[in-house]
């Protein structure tokens, strides 16, 4: 690349000579060294592009280039899948179309920009160089230096790392045919190492235009000599039978033709499959598709032809509708009483779809969700068995479990279903009352209804509206009576979520009893939520409504009758937050209003649980983003500026202008939330102290919080002011500006976190470099520096000499036009913080610093 670029340089100066100049050399002699330049530059190029089936030390592939194998067959370089605008580096058939991948190196990290990207030899390796010159992608293996490495595209479409004294079919150091992606080359294998337990597995890709790791997985069985079909890994739907010696029991086809040879090994060091083609100019492969299916293709005179696929039909395949949704003749639909599941979250990596209740589940005592009964071909997986004597019984079973959500009944056998219904089939003939599933579904379905009973449910409804209208009035006057008898509780007007006030919260723990006072004139401006309505929202609490973990217990995703959406956090019982976190959050939330705060909506206690009910963020949290390889790119530069102002107002609103001086204590990435337009809001509160009348300081013996965003005087002497906050916020807006976590470390050999890392590369001015490297082309270049700057001055050693959080919101506004020139940050040169177990026997209690700390609670 150098010599080409020295060559063009050379060319380009020969042809800006000045005309007397050139007029001394021979026009003979000038046409020479024209026609000279320019057949080099062209070699080099065709070299380099198309004429080469290797990539040598001193060579690179950026945007069109390729390599070729000898033959022509297989073809390396960048592609961009269907309408995706990433790009990757990959093997493809030649003169193939549609073009057809068979390798990809980079699945999960994509490109850009392949202009500027190169894939090269470095250090020893292959790698992938993205725009910003970052590795992405590496061959890892551990090599002694050689000066003679050479990457080969070889004729069977193997791409092998081998020293370029080593014949050619050497396996090298390192092949792409030992790590293979969702496709079968003739000469690659299925392979199971018996000494080191390595497999190689095809993995589906996620969809048609996006090769990372889907969830469907083909791979051998060395116990029973048989291919396996597996979805999520876990579970297995198809199997291509032992093999017989000349082919797989369960795939005949593979003996009807001669055009393939077929050969599996099983010996003390590997079992393998592999096959061959009988005539070698004809192109063919295994694929496993996004679909879950595995395909053998075959290309007759450049057309593509399938020579059979399994599963057979789309429905044999596992989960292939998603949960409840069923599949018929290859199509997918929900049953009655059930929807389409909403635009799936990619960023939840939930690829499975299907469908959700229109209606959620009663789940009371009075059990009167009802059953719709449906004839299927096959009864989904993950049955239990219970003893019941009549199917009446089998359904009472079911009726009083609340996680139960099917039965199904005969000759004596009681199966129940908890949780979501996997890889339901619907029949296409009438089986009448065999196979016979009855799916739970709310009494309020309308589903229910058919031609033939439909003037009963008319007038069932009627009645029982009605039934239902007297029973309101009655409860209605009940409570206005024991309202005005006792006056201990208010209604919430217009609330969807049927919550109600309590004016003192009366909180049970094991070893006391501890109230809540709420505000002498108004109480405690929290609602109270029953712990029945928060069973109904978050479906008792399923797995697939859980958002995260945090060190307060997991988190569900909530869902109330008119579709209000919430967020449900379950404090866990052995959670290192305690009741005086839990109260708080629900006193401090109560009584702060702010665009960028998050709302507590109400709370629950039922026994030994303790629920908090938020808000709904649909973007989850920041540090979800920016530290993403890929939904960092989400966040271009205005839209980052725009988070910070908006942690700044929220933080200076805490600080001065709420009806409480409140010190939050805890800010970091992980407890600024998300709404849907990316609007940051603070959350968490557990921590958060007030600080009396105007004071703006004061101190503890219990330092809490998380290590890398405390302040030093904090960590060390238990002192926190609303300068503590500032700190952290400096942390934060570090982290956003850079991409880079506190906690980690970027030069070993200094051992220093990212505060040290700024430092140091704002001193050698330096500044850009600290950059997140997608933020270059959208980020204003003095906004950036101005906000390293500004956040250097939050994380100053001394709390004097860091802005109040007014002065921050003016600095980053641009109001103020002269910012302060920083101080060296705290913690710079010191070393990384050894932390141990923050379990009871066995707590952290100093940094290596010397900073000794009293008590600290980790998180």
């Amino acid at each position: 690349m150098r010599l080409k670029k020295t060559l063009l340089i050379s060319y380009s100066l020969f042809l800006s000579m000045h005309a007397s100049t050139a007029a001394m050399i021979p026009k003979n002699t000038r046409c020479f060294i024209l026609s000279v330049l320019f057949f080099l530059c062209f070699y080099i190029n065709i070299n380099l592009s198309l004429g080469g089936d290797s990539i040598r030390a001193n060579q690179s592939l950026s945007g069109n280039q390729t390599i070729v194998s000898s033959d022509g067959t297989f073809e390396l370089g960048f592609f961009k899948p269907g309408t995706s605008s990433r790009y990757y580096i990959g093997i493809w058939y030649k003169n193939i179309s549609p073009i057809t991948i068979v390798w990809v190196a980079n699945r999960e990290t994509t490109i850009s920009d392949m202009n500027s990207a190169e894939f090269k030899i470095l250090d020893e390796n292959l790698v992938l160089m993205d725009e910003s010159q970052v590795s992405i992608w590496s061959t890892n293996v551990n090599l002694t230096t050689l000066n003679s490495l050479v990457s080969t595209l070889g004729d069977n479409g193997n791409l092998v790392l081998r020293d370029e004294s080593e014949p050619r079919t050497s396996e090298g150091f390192w092949q792409s045919f030992d790590n293979p992606t969702d496709t079968l080359l003739p000469g690659s294998k299925l392979a199971y190492d018996k000494h080191t337990k390595t497999k190689k597995v095809l993995t589906s890709w996620k969809n048609s235009v996006d090769p990372a790791p889907g969830l469907f997985h083909l791979k051998l069985d060395p116990n029973k000599s048989q291919v396996i079909l597996s979805w999520s890994r876990t579970i297995w739907y198809w199997t291509s039978g032992s093999w017989n010696g000349f082919f797989f029991t369960s795939v005949s086809e593979m003996s009807m033709n001669g055009i393939y040879n077929h050969f599996y090994v099983d010996n003390v060091n590997e079992s393998s499959y592999t096959f061959s083609l009988n005539n070698p100019s004809l192109k063919s492969a295994y694929v496993l598709n996004a679909s879950g299916q595995v395909t053998l293709l075959l290309w007759y005179k450049k057309e593509r032809q399938m020579v059979w696929h399994q599963p057979t039909l789309q429905c044999d395949v596992y989960a292939y509708c998603g949960a409840f949704g069923t599949c018929n003749q290859n199509s997918c639909y929900c049953l009655p009483g059930f929807k389409q599941r909403s635009e799936y979250d990619w960023r939840l990596k939930d690829y499975s779809g299907g469908c959700v209740r229109e209606i959620i589940l009663n789940c009371t005592s009075d059990r009167k969700d009802k059953f719709l009964a449906n004839n299927l071909v096959q009864l989904p997986s993950n049955s239990q068995t219970v003893m019941a004597g009549s199917a009446r019984e089998c359904k009472s079973i079911c009726l009083s479990n609340c996680s139960c959500t099917a039965y199904f009944y005969e000759d004596n056998a009681c199966l129940v279903w908890t949780g979501e219904l996997i890889d339901l089939q619907q029949s296409t003939k009438n089986n009448g009352s065999k196979r016979m599933i009855h799916i739970r579904l709310s009494a309020s379905a309308s589903q229910f209804s058919n031609n033939k009973k439909s003037k009963v449910l008319v007038i069932g409804s009627v009645v029982g509206s009605a039934a239902v209208v007297m029973v309101l009035l009655a409860t209605v006057v009940i409570r206005i009576c024991h309202r005005h008898k006792s006056g201990t509780t208010k209604a919430v007007e217009g609330s969807p979520l049927a919550f109600r006030y309590k004016d003192t919260l009366q909180i049970e723990t094991k070893n006391s009893s501890d109230k809540l006072e709420g505000d002498n004139k108004s109480g405690i401006s929290v609602p109270f939520c029953s712990w029945e309505s928060i069973i109904a929202a978050t479906e008792n609490f399923s797995d697939i409504r859980k958002l995260g973990r945090g060190g307060f217990g997991p988190v569900y995703k909530g869902t109330f009758p008119g579709g209000q959406e919430i967020a449900v956090k379950r404090l866990s019982s052995c959670s290192l937050q305690g009741i005086n976190e839990f109260q708080n959050e629900i006193v401090l939330i109560a009584k702060l209003q702010h665009r960028n705060l998050v709302r507590l909506l109400g709370y629950c206690m039922e026994g030994n649980e303790k629920i908090l009910l938020y808000e709904y963020m649909p973007n989850k949290s920041l540090d979800a983003f920016i530290f993403d390889k890929k939904l960092c790119m989400l966040l271009n530069w205005k839209k980052r500026l725009d988070i910070i102002l908006g942690i700044a107002r929220g933080v200076l609103y805490l600080h001065q202008d709420s009806r409480l001086r409140i010190i939050h204590s805890d800010l970091k990435t992980s407890n600024i939330l998300l709404d849907k337009e990316m609007t940051p809001k603070i959350s968490y509160f557990g921590l958060a102290r007030i600080v009396e009348g105007t004071g703006t300081e004061a101190s503890t013996s219990k330092v809490t919080g998380t290590y890398g965003y405390m302040s030093p005087e904090y960590a060390s002497d238990g002192i926190f002011s609303i300068k503590s906050d500032v700190f952290s916020f400096g942390v934060v807006v570090l982290e956003i500006v850079t991409g880079k976590k506190n906690t980690g470390f970027y030069q070993s050999s200094e051992d220093l976190n990212l505060l040290g890392y700024v430092w140091r590369l704002w001193s050698e001015n330096k500044a850009l470099d600290l950059v997140d490297p997608i933020l270059l082309e959208s980020c204003e270049k003095s906004e950036v520096i101005k906000c390293i700057n500004v956040g250097l001055l939050y994380v100053e050693e001394d709390p004097s000499d860091r802005p109040t959080m007014l002065n921050v919101v003016l600095m980053l506004s641009g109001e103020t036009v002269v910012v302060p020139v920083p101080n060296q940050p705290a913690f710079v040169m010191r070393k990384r913080v050894v932390s141990t177990s923050s379990s009871s026997s066995n707590k952290p209690d100093s940094i290596s610093n010397e900073l000794t700390m009293s008590d600290p609670k980790g998180r």
